[in-house]
């Protein structure tokens, strides 16, 4: 069995005499805005009706601002104590144990719930809370 190109079908010239049966109008009709060259309409136009888009109401609120911010990734001080972790405490540390995205870019350390041991935490953010929470444990907030 020999392959064959999936489409090998001549592609159609028009405009070369009416035996070809595409001559004269060249499969474009007599008349009208298509048979023109250059002819024809953009997308979404309705022959002059308002057009869809411009009929249905516009929903919702898009802040230009969000764009803007920076985002994190969020981790509580209560659940570095979880992570079985000792000393050091970085972002690769808490990507490799799940506990951020492994594509994160930006880890925030906040303060919810209670440190108990003493741990060196790199990070690009902390919140004040966590800061005090670290450092009143014996253990140090180290912006990245």
């Amino acid at each position: 069995m020999q392959l064959k190109p999936s489409n090998n079908r001549p592609k159609r010239r028009v405009g070369r005499g009416n035996g070809s049966n595409r001559g004269t109008f060249s499969g474009r009709g007599m008349n009208g805005q298509n048979s023109r060259s250059g002819g024809g309409v953009r997308r979404g136009f309705e022959g002059g009706q308002m057009p869809m888009f411009r009929r249905l109401p516009r929903r919702g609120f898009k802040s230009r601002v969000g764009r803007l911010k920076k985002f994190h990734d969020y981790v509580n001080i209560g659940e570095l104590d979880d992570l079985g972790l000792e000393g050091v405490i970085d972002i690769e540390a808490l990507k490799t144990r799940g506990r951020v995205a492994s594509n994160a870019k930006r880890v925030k350390i906040l303060g919810g719930g209670e440190l108990e041991g003493a741990y060196e935490v790199h990070a690009h953010a902390f919140s004040a809370s966590a800061r005090a929470k670290i450092e009143a444990a014996g253990g140090k907030a180290v912006v990245v």
